[in-house]
């Protein structure tokens, strides 16, 4: 090895601390990682194939950051803002296993494709998300709904930033 490090490997690198990163929370909310949840496994395949492809190299890129992963999405596949059918059917990564469809995703694609594909737009840009992992709340109905860490208060003060 030449020892360059690639975008790949730095956020490959990255995934593999959250798979390790646990968040306290305040009671009803929980924290959905797919680094570290039961497809793991399966997880760490995607988003190798999935960096490996786009991110070989070590490129500068522009980065381009969500709020936080949805749990039916980049919560469960582990690639922000990928829905898992066009993630498969778009890039070739295999994602047999996962049954997200994700109907935001289609605006993503839509300019993806009118930027010039996969290949140039992610020559050029890489995705996160301030907060990295998913974030589920408790409905009143006792359903699991999406939460972004902003959104309620008492999540926001159970969190505290050190310098």
């Amino acid at each position: 090895m030449n020892g360059r490090t690639t975008v790949a490997d730095r956020i490959l690198q990255f995934n593999e601390e959250l798979a390790e990163t646990t968040l306290e929370l305040p009671p009803g909310f929980a924290v959905v990682n797919p680094f570290s949840g039961p497809q793991k496994e399966r997880v760490r395949e995607v988003t190798t194939a999935f960096y490996r492809k786009y991110y070989d190299d070590d490129r500068p890129r522009r980065l381009v950051l969500g709020s936080s992963p949805a749990r039916r999405g980049t919560a469960v596949t582990g690639v922000p803002f990928e829905d898992a059918k066009l993630l498969e059917s778009e890039t070739g990564v295999d994602v047999d296993g996962f049954a997200v469809s994700r109907p935001s995703a289609g605006f993503l694609h839509d300019v993806i494709r009118r930027y010039g594909g996969r290949e140039q737009f992610y020559a050029d840009f890489v995705m996160s998300f301030v907060c990295p992992l998913g974030l589920v709340r408790k409905s009143p109905q006792e359903r699991e709904v999406n939460c972004n860490y902003y959104e309620k208060k008492k999540l926001l003060d159970s969190w505290t930033l050190s310098s």
